[in-house]
Formats: structure tokens, sequence, C-alpha cells
């Protein structure tokens, strides 16, 4: 879930980064990292922490040059630690090279310790460093070439930027798991995870990078090719269903948009006619709950306010606030709830835990009964293609019955959004074009890695 940028051809090309990650930071809160290229050489900043923390007006003076790829990360494969940021950045005989990924390679594991054995020497732990020994062992001579010969060994989810001093690359993988996007800011391309940055930074949207596609972009411009085996498309639903910034275009379609259906489908299928009133848990289930209630009728309030300003780290008392992470990211509206039979539109259920002590604030504030619905399916599968999600045993859905998790979380009712409601949501009835393996174990690559096999088990 971590969030890329890349800009080719413009004097502000470090400023222009900034501002791409800034709209990106939802993406990922870990760490920041911008490397920049002169043409002559790369130029790199990479810090733990916010966008606005890692980078100042002295940090980004120093980011001299043209052009500029950017990482905000969420780790998913290695540790959160300083060696794991990004872009990483390598010297090697093909020259000087930086990577930006998101998402995550599934024979990762296999893969390094094959090199390991070969002597290879990892600075960190990340899926990411695998990618970059692949191309440092390969023989043939053009940077792209080494890239298609690397990542044809890769069994995964990867939306990459590449920068040498004179050129960035963009590349995606064959299922188009991750979201890549192509703009156009005056003569300057611009890559990003969503359309979200590009609209920041005033960039035109030009069109989303295919499945399996590269673009190499350097003074010569843009030129496109799909070096790799055609495979059916499985780009990641659950970017609708949550990751993705609501004001994004995505794979096509708008996430505002299709998280309103998602909420007009869950209302058919999940009806509650007793209930006197809508809420939504901020912000991602905010436009689920409006097309709730537009289907069912029943009116739509703003029963939980979110604050936008909890830091990444605070300090919590161990008994004496009870629930304070999750106080301290919402309160109830009490003189919304007091009373009323409550719809809570959520998007998600992981462990369970949050849900509980979000059911609880509620009724502490006076709602009569709480009726939770999930704008998707029960999440019973572990996702391998860069989502942090827990092994199977601590998904609660892998383990209880929905009347079980309805009596865990204490709500009066629970109901989640079908396999299939999910499908006729996003336009896509027989599941040709995504994938839904975190719903239903159907996973569309071979998992390799052995923790990723026994866990899948």
């Amino acid at each position: 879930m971590c969030g890329i940028f890349g800009i080719y051809g413009h004097p502000e090309a470090s400023n222009i980064t900034y501002l791409g990650l800034h709209a990106l930071q939802h993406r990922g809160q870990e760490s920041a990292g911008i490397v920049s290229a002169d043409g002559r050489g790369l130029h790199a900043r990479r810090e733990m922490g916010l966008v606005q923390e890692v980078f100042g007006a002295r940090e980004l003076e120093a980011l001299a040059g043209s052009s500029a790829i950017g990482h905000v990360r969420y780790s998913t494969a290695g540790v959160s630690q300083a060696k794991n940021a990004q872009p990483l950045t390598m010297q090697y005989s093909g020259g000087k090279v930086a990577v930006a990924h998101n998402g995550n390679l599934v024979n990762a594991q296999t893969l390094r310790a094959r090199l390991e054995a070969e002597g290879a020497i990892f600075a960190g732990d990340s899926d990411t460093e695998v990618i970059v020994h692949l191309m440092a062992r390969s023989r043939v001579r053009r940077l792209e070439d080494q890239i298609v010969e690397a990542l044809r060994q890769v069994v995964g989810a990867y939306s990459l930027i590449f920068e040498t001093p004179t050129q960035v690359i963009g590349v995606r993988d064959p299922y188009g798991f991750r979201p890549l996007v192509l703009g156009r800011l005056r003569e300057a391309y611009v890559l990003a995870s969503e359309t979200t940055a590009l609209d920041l930074v005033e960039a035109e949207y030009v069109r989303e990078i295919e499945p399996g596609e590269m673009v190499v972009i350097d003074d010569g411009g843009l030129r496109s090719c799909k070096p790799f085996e055609a495979v059916r498309p499985a780009r990641c639903v659950f970017e609708y269903v949550y990751f993705a910034k609501p004001d994004s275009v995505l794979f096509g379609s708008s996430v505002y948009e299709t998280r309103k259906a998602l909420g007009r489908q869950l209302a058919r299928e999940q009806p509650a006619p007793t209930a006197d009133l809508v809420i939504a848990v901020p912000d991602s289930g905010v436009p689920a709950a409006i097309g709730f209630s537009q289907v069912s009728g029943i009116p739509y309030d703003v029963g939980l306010i979110r604050s936008h300003y909890v830091g990444r780290t605070f300090i919590e008392p161990q008994q004496s606030i009870r629930h304070f992470g999750v106080k301290l990211k919402l309160s109830a509206v009490r003189e919304v709830l007091r009373g009323k039979k409550v719809v809570v539109v959520d998007d998600s259920i992981v462990r369970g835990t949050t849900s509980r002590k979000i059911v609880k604030m509620i009724k502490a504030a006076g709602a009569a009964e709480v009726h939770l619905r999930i704008s998707s399916p029960a999440t019973r599968w572990p996702c391998y293609y860069g989502i942090d999600t827990p092994v199977r045993q601590d998904l609660i859905a892998a383990t209880h019955s929905t009347d079980e998790i309805a009596t865990y979380v204490t709500a009066d009712s629970l109901g989640y959004l079908s396999v299939e409601g999910l499908a006729q949501a996003v336009g896509d009835p027989a599941w040709n074009s995504y994938c839904n393996a975190c719903f239903t174990g159907n996973y569309l690559t071979p998992l390799e890695s052995p923790q990723a096999a026994s866990a899948a088990g």
C-alpha cells in the first residue's frame, strides 16, 4: 500500500514530487523519500516520518535536477526501519539507479535465499532490494532490458518507477495489481500511484499505465513497450473499498462514485428497515454510507467525527482511558446518536477489535441500537500483493460466523456486502479483471514464498 511518484523534465522536479507525495500520504505514513537526478548523478533523502516532517525548504534545495522520483511507505515486506525507506539507490556496473516500489513479491524470500547463496549482500529486508540485485546480475546492456530480465523472475505485484541521471522508467506487473497512472505537466511527464497526485500538481491525466506495460521517458520523449506475457488482469478491488482517495479515478472509474455504488448494493442486500439513521465510520466509509442512505431512504447524518491531527505516535495510558487509540481518532456526536437506531457503515472488518470499540462508543453516546453494515465481503484470507493483512488465523471472519462476529463487536446486527454484489458494484460481474483473493482465497499467482504458502493454508 505504498505511494510512488515520478516526474521527468521539470525545473522544480523535487518540489513537484514533494507535493505529489503529500497527495499520496494516505498510502503510507512510515517513511518518505525523494531521489532527484541532474543529468550527471542522483541526490537522495530518505527518512522515517511523514512527508512534511522529512522535507523542508533546505532539504528540497539540495535535491537538484529536472527529474525526481518519490515514495511514501507502508510496510508489507520488511520491517518499518530507515534501512527499508525508499526510493532505494544503487551504484553498479550499469551505472546509478534509484527505484520506488508499490506492491509485494510472493517469491521474494525464495529469490533472496538464492541470491545470498551466490554471495549477494542485502542492506535491508524489503522485497524491492531483490529486484535491484537481479538487475545487477544481468548480462544485458540496456537498463530497460535489465529491468525486464529481473522482473521476469519475480512473481507478485509491482508498480515501479526507476530513475537514472538521464531517464525515468515506469513499469506495472502483468496482472496490474497495484495502480499507476501517467500525466503531463506542460512539457514534463508525471507518473503516480493515483490521479489525486496529478490533480494537486495540476498535471493533466493522460491514461493508466497498462498491466504489463513499461514506459521509458528521456530527452527523446516517451516510448512504451509490453515485454511480459499477457495474463488475465487482476486489479486490486480493495483499492476501491479502502486504499485509494475518494477523489481519484482508479482503473477508469471514480473511487467516490464506486464507493457510493458499494453502499447502494449493500442496502439492497443487507437492509435495516427499523433504523432511524445512517452514519459512516470516516473517512473511507462516508461515500458508501451515502449510497446506503440513498437506496434505503434512511436519513444520513454525521455521527462520528474523525480527528485529522493524530500524529504517527502518541503516549497511551495503560489503564486510565480504555480504548484510547480509537477515542483519539474518532469521537461520537451524542446529539445525533442519542435514542436512535443507527446503521453504521464501515469499509471492512479485519481483526474486529476496532469495530468492537467503535460500536461500544456509539452505544455509550446513547444509541438505542447499532446495526453494523460493511461495504465489502468478509475478509477471510491474507493478501500477498501489497496489503498488510494479518495471517489467516488472526482474521476474525476466517474463524467466526457473521453472527459470532456481531456478538463480539456488540452490534445488534451485522451485514456484509456479498462477493457477487461487490463485483456488480465495480462493473465486473464475472470477476474478469479484478483480484478478490482476500475475500475468496482465489489467488492469481503461485504462493512460492514458504511463509505465504503456510499462512494461506
